[in-house]
């Protein structure tokens, strides 16, 4: 790797923590660039997965006053996390790579649209908080949630927990769109609960990499991720508040698409 792969490669990895910690989708930053320099896509989203790992954690760290009283939640919903997370990198890592190459396009795209689609999501949400505030002013007391509404948002997490495990690009979008919509919740206390879901996501899945995948792990991407993630993290949560959010989403749809273009001409041959 020359110079200038580390250097693109860090820049890479300390935007990815920034982002992961503030809106997620930090993937479709790294992965693209490492597609870009080579690298094939098993190799590109596992080197990348365990890397990102350490930006999980200072910004999980970061956000830990919006996790305050959520202990009993975090208990309940951690299990699906570690759960779905071994589940998708027991799949990235035995379904041939074949088949991750065909898949990870359709994956791109759907996590394009998601990043796309943030700010109306976003509206929805504050406009239901909204709702649920003035509810509670009528009420005179807090909504309980049912059954059904708590095991919905165990089965989602459950389930975007196996779509990290298997490609992590916007699992973070993923959990803020579906547990801003079913917690009783402020968007800002769902990204703090968001980042130590993914956080285990990627626990999990690192370790099966390590166990089962090794011979797919490229050490010097790892430790250049790891390193700059973890700045990023802990930037993107001190400071992710202030960067302009529609440049952040249009630089990933960008690169994702340059990733998208590039895999997609690999399968036909174009380059």
């Amino acid at each position: 790797m020359t110079w200038l792969e580390v250097s693109l490669v860090l820049l890479a990895g300390l935007w990815a923590g920034t982002i992961n910690a503030v809106v997620g989708s930090g993937t479709l930053v790294t992965f693209p660039v490492l597609v870009a320099l080579g690298y094939s896509p098993l190799v590109a989203t596992v080197s990348n997965g365990i890397g990102l790992v350490a930006g999980g954690v200072s910004g999980a760290w970061g956000y830990r006053r919006e996790l305050r009283g959520q202990g009993r939640r975090l208990a309940l919903l951690l299990p699906a996390s570690v759960v779905g997370g071994a589940v998708g990198a027991v799949l990235l890592l035995r379904l041939p790579e074949s088949s991750f190459e065909t898949v990870v396009p359709v994956l791109i795209v759907l996590a394009l649209v998601l990043v796309v689609l943030q700010p109306r999501l976003q509206a929805r949400l504050r406009r239901r908080a909204e709702a649920r505030a003035a509810q509670l002013a009528v009420d005179g007391g807090p909504v309980r949630a049912s059954r059904w509404l708590v095991g919905a948002t165990v089965l989602a997490t459950l389930l975007i927990g196996v779509y990290g495990g298997y490609f992590t690009a916007a699992q973070g979008v993923m959990l803020v769109a579906v547990l801003g919509s079913l917690l009783d919740e402020t968007l800002q206390r769902v990204n703090g609960l968001k980042n130590v879901l993914t956080l285990v996501v990627n626990v999990v899945s690192a370790v099966f990499y390590v166990l089962f995948g090794y011979e797919t792990i490229d050490w010097l991407v790892v430790a250049l991720i790891a390193a700059s993630s973890l700045v990023g993290g802990a930037i993107g949560a001190r400071y992710g508040r202030r960067l302009p959010p529609t440049a952040l989403r249009a630089a990933i749809v960008v690169l994702g698409v340059v990733a998208l273009l590039r895999l997609l001409g690999q399968q036909v041959g174009w380059w």
